[in-house]
């Protein structure tokens, strides 16, 4: 599955975040040509902060998946880019991250890039990280939740990702 397929369908989750009230931030996980996790942003509707859209897809992927050996390494692709709290993408076995819109204010892009491997936990790598992908469209969502979003802090931080210059 191509990077601009992968992000289609984090686009369609986060449309469907968007429509349950949600900011409009979606993911998938993929393995190979199979989508084996998928989720957005549920914060409000779990009441919880940690209800992150690739959290969620990553683990609805680990459960699908379990110990099992996998095959090929999985992906993820997100409509925005993956904040800081979400740096650990290796754990559940993600080698790839494509994301579409920039968050400059928590982003974890440039954490990764700093990552440095232990030799004692060869695992634990930061992942290749490829960002702009069907940039226009993400922000388009969030152009609209703006549009639709009562006044609110997490209202003014999605303003400035709409705000950002395209």
């Amino acid at each position: 599955m191509k990077p601009e397929d992968m992000l289609g369908a984090a686009l369609e989750m986060a449309q469907a975040g968007l429509t349950a009230g949600e900011l409009p931030i979606g993911a998938v996980v993929v393995m190979g040509e199979e989508v084996v996790g998928r989720a957005f942003t549920q914060e409000k509707a779990r009441g919880r902060r940690l209800a992150h859209a690739d959290v969620l897809a990553m683990i609805e992927a680990d459960e699908a998946l379990g110990w099992r050996r996998r095959p090929q390494p999985l992906r993820l692709a997100v409509s925005l880019e993956p904040c800081v709290m979400c740096g650990r993408r290796d754990d559940a076995g993600v080698r790839t991250v494509y994301f579409g819109l920039e968050s400059p204010g928590d982003g974890g892009t440039e954490v990764a890039a700093a990552w440095r491997s232990s030799p004692d936990t060869p695992w634990f790598t930061a992942p290749e990280i490829v960002g702009g992908i069907r940039r226009e469209e993400s922000q388009e969502l969030f152009r609209r939740y703006c549009a639709e979003a009562p006044e609110s802090g997490m209202r003014r931080w999605a303003q400035t990702l709409v705000d950002q210059a395209s």
